[in-house]
């Protein structure tokens, strides 16, 4: 460990509150998306992302979530709620304004993600 880390992953204690706040403010997605049609998308997100980026949210419209690929450790969790594993093929009815947050996994992970109208 070095000396003058600031890292929030490595436990040094050493991360200013300057730090913090950055973090906290940090609006990167950890996923790249792309639109496969008005409604459908898919998303893949990175195990190596920061973890502050895997932060509890809400959405401002409904969503649908479909892990398509390996899951590995990837969990989702509702607010006041325990973490489920995602499951290849099993969808996930995130209504809006409800809070949440994905737990990252072991390898990338891929949903699709559908905003019924």
């Amino acid at each position: 460990m070095k000396e003058d880390c600031k890292c929030k992953t490595c436990k040094c204690g050493k991360q200013g509150w300057d730090a913090i706040e950055e973090q906290m403010d940090d609006q990167t997605k950890p996923f790249v998306e792309f639109q496969t049609s008005d409604t459908t998308a898919l998303r893949m997100f990175d195990p190596l992302a920061p973890d502050h980026l895997y932060k509890w949210h809400r959405d401002d419209e409904k969503r649908k979530i479909t892990p398509i690929g390996k899951t590995d450790g990837w969990k989702f969790q509702f607010d006041n709620e325990l973490p489920q594993n995602l499951e290849l093929g099993k969808t996930l009815v995130v209504e809006k304004g409800v809070w949440h947050r994905l737990i990252k996994g072991i390898n990338k992970l891929v949903l699709k993600i559908e905003f019924p109208s």
